[in-house]
């Protein structure tokens, strides 16, 4: 498998900055790493390269919510206004923690005009969220929480554990498994970053319903922001994580092999129960949300799949029936919503 694996991944990618890393059973079977860093290819990318994953991100948020429910503290089926009870306000008082990981709250984005340093004010982003009203009925649809949903379970995090979603993840996921994984960077791991390089055309999709244009552009966040200091030193847990394919594939191995002595085989494959299906409301295709990771799909050969990937190509999927992890990670963006390009590789690792 190894051979294959990295065959079709120099094939993919070419002479793009990219990696790519396989584990079986927690134990590392691919870990392949080319090209440049910088777009104007004088950085060589090295095993300990990092860059931001985008929504990738999203999977090490739901892994922590995981874990923090495994332990019994969190509810999935419990009203989020038990753990933040402002949250109650605007006819939120019955939303379940469930919707919030499922993309089905109906707060995929914020009703009031934000800048993108706002972002970096997690008590205005979080407090904004509890007193808004949802866009849909909650739990009638799903509708991608593009940026709200690392704000939305993260502050349930907080409220449970005293500590933020990062922390948590860093102190009880990332380091014990040896995962460079951040969801808030030190500005000491700085060099270690790719420079993303942006698609020549603007992504396409999110250009469509209200819902989805807010859900995309408020506030706005384009390639120069996210490689700011500001950005890579914040909380943003739904799309500044910042890693490489091997801490990605490795932190999910707490998923594929059933707890990895940091949680019970029942808490992983909670993640698998579908919550809702049907068309995205944001997304514009149809997909089966679990708890914070997509179930299945056309591309899987089995249903006991979790997957989910990030804007511009990175990849993340947990085979909890091979018990093996995925994960791709390049700085060359896509212009596409879905990027084939680890998901072709992804195919022949099941080949």
């Amino acid at each position: 498998m190894r051979e294959r694996v990295e065959k079709i991944f120099a094939e993919t990618v070419g002479q793009d900055g990219a990696a790519v890393c396989v584990t079986v059973d927690g134990e590392t079977v691919v870990d392949r790493w080319q090209g440049n860093c910088d777009a104007a290819g004088a950085r060589p990318w090295e095993r300990d390269t990092i860059l931001n994953v985008y929504s990738t991100t999203k999977t090490m948020a739901a892994l922590t919510a995981l874990l923090v429910a495994d332990r019994g503290e969190l509810d999935f089926a419990a009203p989020v206004a038990r753990y933040w009870p402002a949250f109650a306000a605007a006819g939120k008082q019955d939303v379940t923690v469930a919707q919030v990981m499922s993309h089905s709250s109906g707060l995929s984005g914020w009703r009031e005009p934000l800048a993108t340093a706002d972002l970096y004010d997690w008590e205005k982003a979080t407090a904004l969220l509890a007193a808004q009203e949802p866009w849909w009925k909650p739990g009638t649809a799903s509708g991608y929480h593009a940026v709200t949903h690392g704000y939305l379970i993260g502050e349930i995090v907080r409220r449970i554990t005293g500590r933020t979603l990062g922390t948590v993840f860093r102190e009880e996921i990332a380091g014990p498994l040896g995962a460079d994984f951040h969801i808030g960077l030190p500005a000491s791991e700085d060099h270690r970053v790719a420079e993303l390089v942006a698609p020549p055309t603007p992504i396409a999709g999110f250009d469509g319903s209200e819902i989805q244009v807010n859900a995309a552009g408020n506030p706005p966040i384009d390639v120069p922001t996210v490689q700011t200091r500001e950005w890579r030193g914040a909380e943003i847990p739904a799309g500044n994580g910042h890693g490489n394919a091997r801490s990605v594939a490795v932190a999910h191995t707490v998923l594929a092999t059933g707890g990895a002595g940091i949680m019970s085989e029942a808490g992983c494959r909670r993640a698998l129960d579908v919550q809702i299906e049907g068309t995205d409301l944001v997304l514009g295709f149809p997909i089966r949300w679990g708890l914070g990771f997509a179930v299945g799909g056309g591309f899987a050969p089995h249903q006991d799949l979790l997957s989910w990937g990030g804007n511009g190509g990175s990849f993340a999927l947990i085979d909890m029936r091979a018990r093996s992890t995925f994960a791709f990670v390049t700085n060359r963006m896509a212009a596409t919503t879905v990027d084939l390009r680890g998901i072709s590789i992804a195919m022949t690792m099941w080949e």
